[in-house]
């Protein structure tokens, strides 16, 4: 199943990842490369339902998905667009002092804290 307009396949076979978590990552990664800019409409919920044959309540699961990431935002009736990739900086910098201030808290050094952020990170990262 391939989606014309935002070029996004969902793999059925067995073993894939769930239809959702294939659609929130594939228009999440094509946002964050610029392929879907920042204001660009995105589909109604039933409209790329039927488009990519899945049950509205998917796209609606992903899309609420990408919206808590920041990734989307929903303008109403105006529709659900690219949020700005302030968005999602905006959110990683609010994540950052939250633990900042969690790690003072527990007494960790600087360079304490900093080992364990980049520790998960690492971790996080490599296991993409």
């Amino acid at each position: 199943m391939t989606s014309t307009n935002l070029k996004i396949t969902i793999d059925g076979s067995t073993g894939s990842a769930a239809p959702y978590e294939q659609l929130r990552a594939q228009i999440a990664d094509r946002a964050r490369s610029g392929k879907l800019p920042a204001g660009f409409k995105l589909p109604t919920v039933r409209g790329l339902a039927e488009e990519l044959g899945l049950a509205a309540n998917t796209v609606a699961k992903a899309y609420r998905a990408l919206e808590a990431d920041g990734v989307i935002e929903t303008r109403g009736r105006n529709g659900t667009f690219v949020a700005a990739a302030e968005g999602a900086s905006r959110e990683a910098a609010a994540a950052a002092q939250a633990f900042a201030e969690r790690a003072h808290r527990l007494g960790l050094t600087e360079a304490e804290a900093l080992s364990a952020a980049a520790e998960a990170l690492r971790a996080r990262y490599a296991a993409d």
